[in-house]
């Protein structure tokens, strides 16, 4: 916009300062040859559902002091081909407010939750401009599962551990299966008779990492069988427990040494090559720090009220919709709460880009499990909440499966359509596994919950029940 520039409005809304033109990056040659802020792979996925904002209609309002307000509002929310679905977000408020129906509510919350988990990478690259690579990336590293984390969070609030684990699941193993196999089967098709090369090295860091996240995550399971089973015996009856915060702190310090290795170290590793052609045009602020940090505030406070919005909706929809809530939340609410970023992997992949496609993919699946995970079950525990990373024996087995079938697929740094397939195949019998699977009968209100010396729930028959003997 040739005006949005001229004048930005800062967080209180007041423009404070006039600059010619776009503002430009504070940052100058990039060492490995990029100009300005090397941008990631995230930021690149989401800019392919950007459009440029036509600043002719702000140039015509009569009133000079509103025309940087509403270029700044053009920006902000027209400045993306999925502004449309910003009309969901007022729907799920008066849907909400006036009761319209807790399914509704559910429905145009999650659609709601599209554009603005879209706008909040935007923002986030906005600010990264001003700040440079390094607290840039950790910015992206911070927001680029916002939606994740803070509808884990709304769910912790409400003691429903079990959606925070299987949205958390799910968003792994979505991006894992359903991302990346889209990817590559879109991607091959576009280009039969020949395979699309990428760089193994970034896939090599990303499922080590994810690898470590399952053995963390398998190993509260294992001990739990293990002592069912008499093999072992614990100490004491939270040792399941414990086990797992530990394993949460191994698994952030992971992360941590991933950040540095990342943004500091090995950065080349992960910024996306440079294309033939030279189409990519170099990404520049349309937004000055205080609107940027201010509109990025504002986007995270609507995901939080459509966050619990969905979270308070979800069992009600799922009886509704005769859908379990494990199902809901390990297939539903991942495909639609990133389906912008989602879309994004599959552009690049279309355009013979697998590298950000697998830095959008990979990077989203370790962020989660690596830091959104262990996060959670830290906070948990910091609001007196017995959270652990035991997530039963079949979403534990569908995640350590995902992992291994991906790490396969990656591990010759070259793709076709036939990778994506069966990457599909996967997610797909994963859902169906999730979709006959109905509440056990440890949630039943025939069965009392129990626990032994261990510390394991049992399961302890309250009402009448008939024994047939054969």
């Amino acid at each position: 916009m040739d005006h949005s520039g001229a004048a930005m409005m800062e967080a209180g809304g007041a423009p404070t300062r006039k600059e010619s033109g776009r503002l430009p990056s504070r940052h100058g040659s990039h060492p490995h040859g990029h100009s300005g802020l090397a941008r990631t792979a995230h930021g690149m996925s989401s800019s392919s559902l950007r459009k440029k904002s036509d600043a002719t209609l702000v140039r015509k309002v009569p009133v000079a002091s509103l025309r940087p307000v509403l270029a700044n509002l053009q920006e902000v929310l027209l400045g993306t081909k999925l502004a449309v679905l910003f009309l969901a977000v007022p729907l799920a408020v008066a849907a909400q407010c006036f009761r319209f129906g807790q399914v509704w509510v559910f429905a145009l919350s999650l659609i709601g939750l599209v554009p603005l988990a879209e706008r909040v990478s935007f923002l986030t690259e906005q600010l990264a401009l001003y700040t440079g690579p390094t607290i840039g990336g950790l910015l992206n590293a911070t927001c680029g599962n916002a939606t994740e984390l803070i509808i884990a969070l709304f769910a912790l609030v409400e003691g429903k551990i079990e959606v925070v684990k299987c949205s958390l699941l799910g968003s792994v193993l979505s991006n894992l299966l359903l991302v990346l196999g889209t990817s590559l089967f879109c991607g091959g098709i576009k280009n039969l008779g020949s395979e699309q090369p990428f760089d193994r090295k970034q896939a090599d860091v990303n499922t080590g990492l994810l690898v470590l996240g399952v053995l963390c995550q398998s190993l509260p399971l294992l001990l739990r069988y293990a002592v069912n089973s008499g093999e072992h015996a614990v100490a004491t009856d939270t040792t399941v427990l414990e086990l797992s915060r530990a394993c949460c702190f191994i698994m952030l310090l992971a992360y941590v040494a991933y950040l540095f290795f990342q943004l500091k170290t090995h950065r080349q590793l992960f910024e996306p090559q440079e294309v033939e052609g030279g189409d990519e045009e170099e990404e520049e602020a349309v937004l000055g720090f205080g609107s940027a940090l201010f509109w990025l505030i504002l986007m995270t406070v609507v995901i939080a009220v459509l966050s619990e919005y969905v979270v308070g909706t979800i069992e009600p929809t799922s009886k509704s919709w005769g859908l379990s809530v494990s199902f809901i939340s390990i297939i539903l609410l991942p495909i639609v709460g990133n389906a912008a970023e989602h879309a994004g992997a599959i552009i690049f992949a279309l355009k013979n880009k697998l590298d950000i496609t697998l830095g959008v993919a990979l990077g989203s699946a370790t962020q989660i499990s690596m830091f959104v995970v262990p996060l959670s079950v830290l906070v948990a525990w910091i609001m007196g909440i017995q959270m652990d990373l035991d997530f039963k024996l079949l979403e534990t087995g569908s995640l350590f499966i995902s992992v291994l079938v991906t790490a396969f697929t990656l591990q010759d740094g070259t793709s076709h359509y036939l990778k994506g397939v069966l990457l599909l195949l996967c997610y797909v019998v994963i859902g169906v596994c999730f979709f006959v699977t109905r509440q056990s009968a440890r949630m039943s209100p025939l069965y009392h919950h129990n626990a032994n010396s261990n510390g394991i729930l049992l399961d302890v028959p309250m009402g009448p029940m008939n024994v047939q003997i054969a």
